[in-house]
């Protein structure tokens, strides 16, 4: 399966947590890094187009601010990320230097890939940089971002990245071999396939204990949702092992695959599922969620059982079941006062062309 997925892939999108990045003082691990790096000029060298999403920033600001867990506060944070991410950049530009590559740092915020403008133009830097042989290095802005402007992680990230360009392959390079099924127990093993994430796989992801990072295998089933709904196969696989990278991407058995979706998401279509804070929720019957998923339909006024949030016309919103499962996203024609008032008539809620299925 691995090397029938892989076979055309030109595109990777890697992203490298902070446990595989820094040592036990926190700092940047040197040895590692090198080894990243020597299987990204590797991937270079046999023409794939790499983007590497790197954490870090904050674990190795907490070494030179002396700090020995992950500060709570937000300032705190933004201190450590403002002092590692030029240390954390100086160490990738002379490691790729010396392979002949050079590279050009990328921050971004959610708002940046939120609007519509901005999401294009990002999307054209990154492919401009890749086309002149530059590997760009892409991590949150977290000197400037705020709680709730925040894509939360760089699993989260990573998934983001691959769907705006789009990307062929996700790598999330991790300190575990992959998805573990009976973690800490004799019978132990990775799960070497995924081919639908359900309840059950995602209760056996716990979140993450590490005093320099976030997220957890948590994070990475949800940016494992993004990938392959977006038609992106993501590999979950340790970064700490020699020549994983490359053999993930050569199409061996290493670490556990995510399945793609067959129909990949068109641009437009994955801006709106995947690039926004939900500013509000329409709950719907069974009728029109039939309608919704099964018969390609707009949503109507009758369908709509419940409004939730204040959100203006234009702005995305959650579709959510009786159960209030969300299983679509759209962007609303109307504001919520409009629909909550059922004064609407023979009029699309949401367009077709508006609505995602997730």
């Amino acid at each position: 399966m691995r090397s029938e997925l892989f076979n055309a892939v030109s595109r990777v999108v890697v992203k490298v947590g902070t446990g595989v990045l820094t040592d036990s003082r926190k700092q940047p691990d040197q040895a590692q890094m090198e080894q990243l790096v020597s299987q990204i000029a590797e991937l270079r060298r046999g023409g794939k187009e790499v983007v590497l999403v790197s954490s870090g920033a904050v674990g190795a600001g907490m070494g030179v601010l002396g700090y020995h867990k992950r500060p709570a506060e937000l300032a705190e944070l933004q201190a450590c990320a403002a002092v590692g991410q030029s240390r954390l950049m100086a160490t990738y530009e002379r490691l790729f230097g010396a392979f002949n590559l050079s590279v050009a740092q990328i921050l971004l915020t959610h708002d940046d890939l939120e609007h519509h403008d901005r999401h294009l133009n990002a999307r054209n830097s990154l492919i401009t940089l890749l086309r002149h042989g530059i590997v760009p290095i892409i991590n949150e802005h977290d000197v400037v971002s705020v709680t709730e402007l925040k894509f939360g992680d760089n699993d989260k990230l990573s998934a983001l990245v691959a769907a705006l360009l789009p990307a062929d392959l996700v790598v999330i390079l991790t300190t575990v071999d992959g998805v573990i099924e009976h973690f800490g127990k004799p019978e132990a093993r990775t799960l070497p396939v995924v081919q639908r994430i359900d309840a059950a796989l995602e209760k056996m992801a716990g979140g993450t204990d590490s005093a320099t990072a976030v997220g957890g295998m948590a994070s990475k089933i949800q940016a494992a949702k993004i990938a392959i709904r977006s038609g992106i196969p993501l590999v979950i696989a340790s970064g700490r092992k020699k020549r994983a990278l490359v053999r993930v991407v050569s199409g061996e058995e290493e670490g556990t695959l995510f399945v793609p979706q067959a129909r990949r998401l068109q641009g437009r279509k994955r801006w709106i599922a995947f690039f926004h804070h939900p500013k509000g929720a329409l709950y719907v019957d069974e009728g029109a969620k039939k309608a919704l998923r099964e018969n390609g339909k707009s949503l109507l006024p009758p369908g709509i059982t419940r409004c939730e949030g204040d959100f203006e016309a234009g702005e995305v919103v959650r579709i959510c079941d009786a159960d209030g499962t969300e299983f679509a996203r759209g962007i609303a024609s109307f504001g919520a006062g409009q629909i909550a008032g059922r004064q609407l008539k023979r009029v699309e809620v949401v367009h077709r062309d508006n609505l995602v299925i997730l």
